[in-house]
């Protein structure tokens, strides 16, 4: 298959399975129950985190998490008292368990109390830039990147910086439990990662399909790099788009690149088709 036979055939994977009924079989179901910015965020943060096993699973677990916080992540990781971390306990999904459970609760809660956007846990200037305002009355909410008359900068990093800086970021509560770590994957660990990429896939690309949000306004979808799960992988290589033997967070970069050359802008659309026709067994 030539270049332009591949990416037609890409685009029309792309527009068979980038559309509203993907939704109700995948994880990114779970956010889609939401309106509100940030339940959408968490909601779609715990969705992709326990995005392993069987769909079907990862949806029914990510369901009954939902039910524990009153179906209102946003207020629940706010407003909560101790009593209600309760409900939390016992939660399980494959290696994922309570303790993980009440330290992302914690992380949160930290993190909402200043940002109204989880967008900028990936900002590794965010500091920085805040710092600039110290000596003004200019409040949080008034520079979150989901204000109308946004005063973020075009701020020079790259998602693999980006990617680092949220897990260093999302670590840094005191005695925060360090079996934890395993679920939050970074470059720095040449990890794909796939979970926290598929994450920002859905906060960030922009399109009228109705899958993704495209909520977020500083991370941009040609900066993105594609999730590099199983059947996006055997795919990929069955295309010849991956060359790498291994498969780490150097494949995914690899992916990516070759992805560009169909679509510069939004490369990370073609991961509807590879995960379309992996999951079909079409390849």
């Amino acid at each position: 298959m030539d270049f332009l036979d591949l990416k037609n055939f890409l685009d029309a994977k792309v527009e068979q399975y980038n559309r509203p009924d993907f939704i109700e079989f995948d994880p990114i179901c779970i956010p889609h129950l939401f309106a509100k910015k940030q339940d959408i965020e968490i909601a779609g943060f715990f969705a992709a985190i326990l995005a392993w096993g069987q769909r079907k699973t990862i949806i029914n677990k990510c369901k009954e998490l939902l039910v524990r916080m009153d179906y209102a992540p946003h207020d629940f990781v706010l407003n909560h008292k101790d009593s209600d971390l309760k409900r939390l306990l016992n939660f399980k999904h494959r290696t994922f368990n309570d303790t993980d459970l009440l330290y992302f609760i914690a992380f949160f809660k930290s993190h909402y109390q200043n940002y109204t956007s989880l967008e900028m846990a990936f900002v590794p200037k965010q500091n920085e830039f805040l710092n600039e305002f110290s000596s003004t009355d200019t409040s949080l909410n008034s520079i979150a990147p989901d204000s109308e008359n946004c005063l973020l900068p075009n701020l020079n990093f790259t998602i693999e910086q980006g990617l680092n800086h949220f897990r260093n970021y999302f670590f840094s509560l005191e005695d925060f439990p360090h079996r934890t770590k395993k679920h939050i994957s970074s470059p720095q660990q040449k990890s794909t990662c796939k979970r926290l990429n598929m994450f920002l896939r859905w906060m960030v690309r922009k399109d009228n399909n109705g899958v993704d949000f495209g909520i977020w306004e500083i991370l941009k979808a040609e900066d993105l790099i594609c999730p590099c799960d199983v059947h996006v992988d055997r795919v990929g290589r069955h295309l010849k788009l991956i060359q790498r033997k291994q498969t780490d967070w150097l494949t995914a970069l690899e992916l990516t690149k070759n992805l560009k050359l169909f679509d510069t802008a939004d490369p990370v659309k073609y991961d509807f088709a590879l995960f379309g026709l992996g999951v079909e067994k079409i390849l």
